[in-house]
């Protein structure tokens, strides 16, 4: 988008606040909406963004996001990719690339970092983007950063600042080092997320940060430090006209569906797989699906095979959405048994079909779900016996099953839509551009001289990746 061409359209039209569209940068270092929420989040609201009136071009890396089309609004969307060397693409993750593959000292700190066992995407991104940020000054009227959180950021990036944080990644960290066995793998997780001294010095910097949850936005205070008056919670939701129920999609008798990377030790999928187990011995019909890729080795592998469930548990990857939402609606059962979530997309997804939930009390699935035996069952998290209690309760009775279904909806309905999750990130848009536009110092220590001109990374600030960041 050039100058020109920002400058032309509708800018004489109002947004539906009845105030001027805005042109909006969201930047998105991953953006694959199959795998992973941060994908998930810019593919829907950036759709949002632009039913309501606004301009948005979505500038992301590989794997590029996968925007909506064929609505009123679409032609407001765009996408601008800004290409890293794609060092996890498939089918040769970790590669090298050739010598002529590189562009210039961005794209060597990218390979020596993933070469000393860091993922260097967040900041070679946020460097990236800064660049081309500052090369447009004056095209956009906000930047919102979803999650990137690297050195780059801090810089002046032509336009106020807005950023998302999901939730803190030091939980992921620590739930994987708990469950990391030997020396070796503790010091691998430990370099792998090195990037957390990073996420927490720019978090801190921030002068504005939306979050999906009440959860989350404790969790930020707690393990980045960052001041809880520049923290708003903006819930997203499920896109309820595509999750809906529909009867003509026959219910699959013992079917239970969940949405899970197979060796994350945050999913808590390992305990599913044992309430598998256990519940198939009163309902022998009970089998899993489980949207995600298939660990080949590892502990959900061993315990498929220590349980004898090669043939009661299907993974399934890639599949589109009208197959997923086809999938959710004939489940009996749909499942999270998060060890924590900072919000819970899947439990939002399959209350707005009517499929009734199951999930645990990790993190803000409680707030998504809501009260037990209300609108969910719900049980403690990392407890293989009350998942499979649950599960037999539910497999058990249809009656609860139509009750927890109807009012699961219900709930989605009047609270997580994706229409109230725009409408509430545009006004901290305008309150950012608001407070940008003040005569006088800014007093958020946003841009601070903290960071060298050109953000050098430096010995003491460690090397810089993220959890799940290869989606």
């Amino acid at each position: 988008m050039t100058a020109e061409a920002s400058s032309t359209g509708s800018h004489g039209d109002l947004a539906a606040d009845g105030e001027r569209p805005l042109d909006i940068a969201l930047l998105t270092y991953k953006g694959n909406p199959f795998c992973g929420g941060q994908g998930v989040y810019v593919r829907h609201l950036s759709r949002e963004l632009s039913r309501l009136g606004h301009r948005v071009e979505v500038i992301g890396s590989q794997p590029y996001p996968v925007l909506d089309d064929g609505y009123d609004g679409a032609s407001r969307v765009s996408l601008t990719e800004l290409p890293s060397l794609d060092l996890y693409r498939q089918p040769d993750p970790f590669r090298t690339p050739a010598r002529d593959e590189y562009r210039d000292w961005v794209d060597a700190l990218e390979v020596a970092t993933m070469w000393t066992g860091g993922f260097p995407e967040p900041l070679t991104f946020s460097l990236r983007a800064r660049r081309h940020l500052r090369a447009r000054r004056g095209e956009f009227d906000v930047v919102h950063d979803n999650q990137t959180l690297g050195y780059g950021l801090l810089g002046d990036v032509g336009a106020p600042l807005v950023t998302t944080i999901h939730h803190p990644i030091t939980v992921d960290r620590q739930l994987e080092l708990d469950a990391a066995e030997g020396r070796m793998r503790r010091y691998s997780v430990r370099r792998w997320y090195a990037f957390t001294r990073m996420q927490k010095r720019v978090a801190r910097r921030l002068p504005s940060v939306l979050t999906v949850s009440g959860t989350s936005r404790q969790e930020i205070v707690d393990h980045l430090g960052v001041r809880d008056d520049r923290i708003h919670v903006v819930h997203i939701g499920a896109d309820t006209d595509l999750f809906s129920p529909d009867p003509s999609v026959p219910v699959v008798p013992g079917r239970i569906v969940t949405t899970s990377s197979a060796d994350v030790p945050l999913k808590g999928l390992i305990y599913l797989v044992e309430a598998l187990a256990k519940v198939r011995t009163e309902h022998p019909a009970a089998h899993l699906v489980v949207v995600g890729k298939r660990a080949e080795d590892g502990p959900v592998a061993q315990a498929i095979e220590r349980y004898g469930l090669e043939g009661a548990i299907e993974f399934v990857k890639g599949i589109s959405d009208a197959e997923l939402v086809d999938l959710v609606r004939s489940a009996e059962v749909a499942c999270v048994p998060s060890l924590y979530e900072g919000f819970s997309l899947p439990a939002a997804e399959a209350m707005a079909t009517g499929t009734p939930l199951l999930a645990t009390t990790g993190g803000a699935i409680p707030e998504v779900a809501g009260p037990d035996g209300e609108t969910c069952l719900a049980v403690p998290p990392g407890d293989a016996g009350a998942l499979a209690a649950g599960l037999g309760r539910l497999l058990g009775d249809p009656a609860l099953r139509a009750r927890l279904g109807q009012a699961g909806r219900e709930r989605v309905l009047a609270r997580f839509t994706w229409a109230r999750a725009a409408e509430g990130t545009v006004a901290r848009y305008r309150e950012a551009i608001a407070r940008a536009a003040r005569p006088g110092p800014v007093t958020a220590p946003a841009r601070t001289a903290a960071a060298p001109a050109d953000l050098v990374p430096t010995a003491d600030t460690g090397v810089y990746p993220e959890s799940r960041a290869t989606c």
